[in-house]
């Protein structure tokens, strides 16, 4: 068994990342602190001096994802001045995120457990700074008169919402294997953005 007080970083790693793969394997209802432990080679009673709960352990997977999330675009964001520009970049940023990080994204955004906590609000109004990212973009687009947008907020929830359809469909492998996945995620990206657009060329 590891020994939590010599090796307490290392071991709240090892547990985040065994239940990161834990989860998209046997799904919330079937995960138990147990198991984690078992499977991470350390007592159950470590776990509970790193995490309060199973739902804490999920939160603070949730975290993470949204962090280097948050860092990819912020990165991004300040690399293009141009509203346009930087929406096409934020997007495929998201994209790419969605698709390098699978394990990531299901635990962020697809996991359905019908009893898990409620992820608490700080740690929400925290996630949502990745959405105000493109809301932003989409603001300063319609300032510009690039963007058709009354309101930024909505907008960005609608542009998210198909970003995240995409992925979706390509983390579950619904879609069809004659299209390069490449291709089929750049066009949803142009294809979404054109929506905002006052002249959309054809795709």
């Amino acid at each position: 068994m590891a020994d939590p007080r010599s090796n307490g970083s290392d071991l709240r790693r090892a547990i985040l990342d065994r239940t990161r793969r834990m989860l998209v394997e046997v799904g919330y209802n079937n995960l138990s602190m147990r198991k984690i432990a078992r499977s991470v080679g350390c007592s159950a009673t470590s776990i509970y001096l790193h995490f309060e709960n199973k739902d804490a352990l999920l939160h603070a997977l949730i975290d993470e994802g949204m962090e280097q999330l948050n860092a990819s675009l912020q990165e991004v964001a300040a690399s293009h001045t141009d509203p346009a520009e930087r929406l096409e970049a934020l997007s495929r940023s998201y994209v790419d995120f969605g698709l390098e990080n699978p394990e990531y994204y299901e635990v962020m955004f697809m996991l359905h457990p019908e009893r898990m906590a409620r992820y608490p609000a700080e740690k929400y109004r925290r996630a949502r700074r990745n959405l105000e990212l493109f809301a932003e973009a989409l603001g300063a687009g319609a300032d510009a008169e690039q963007f058709d947008v009354a309101d930024p907020a909505v907008a960005a929830s609608v542009l998210w919402a198909a970003l995240h359809g995409a992925v979706a469909l390509l983390l579950a492998q619904r879609v069809d294997v004659r299209f390069e996945r490449d291709a089929f995620a750049e066009t949803v990206v142009r294809h979404a953005i054109a929506g905002f657009c006052f002249q959309a060329d054809p795709v």
